[in-house]
């Protein structure tokens, strides 16, 4: 950062810096709030993922896939039906809000990340 200015108005202390500089400090300050997430163990997405989850047509497959769950397990794990799953995925069902809720806990992300 540079030219920062100290100035006083009213008896009251102010710093006057560039919009630039203003905008170095905010992403700074961002990027430490991020990593002290990430150290806290929240979880991050690759590139990849990311790229998939806005081009795939089931993004219930997309976390399968990701988590190395087959559909069998997913199934197992969310309490329904391997067949019901497999409806879901390819858009013939839509699944109930109850059981979207627990394929995305069973793929351990927001019931928002699945049904976007």
């Amino acid at each position: 950062m540079s030219g920062i200015q100290r100035i006083e108005i009213d008896g009251k202390a102010y710093v006057l810096l560039s919009e630039e500089d203003y905008e170095d400090m905010i992403d700074t300050i961002e990027a430490q709030a991020i990593m002290a997430r990430i150290a806290a163990g929240e979880e991050t997405w690759p590139y990849e993922l990311v790229v998939e989850l806005m081009s795939t047509d089931s993004r219930i497959r997309t976390y399968r896939t990701y988590r190395g769950m087959s559909v069998s397990e997913l199934a197992a794990a969310a309490g329904i039906s391997q067949p019901y799953l497999s409806e879901i995925e390819n858009g013939r069902k839509t699944g109930s809000v109850d059981v979207l809720k627990r394929i995305a806990a069973a793929l351990r992300v927001e019931l928002d990340d699945i049904v976007a």
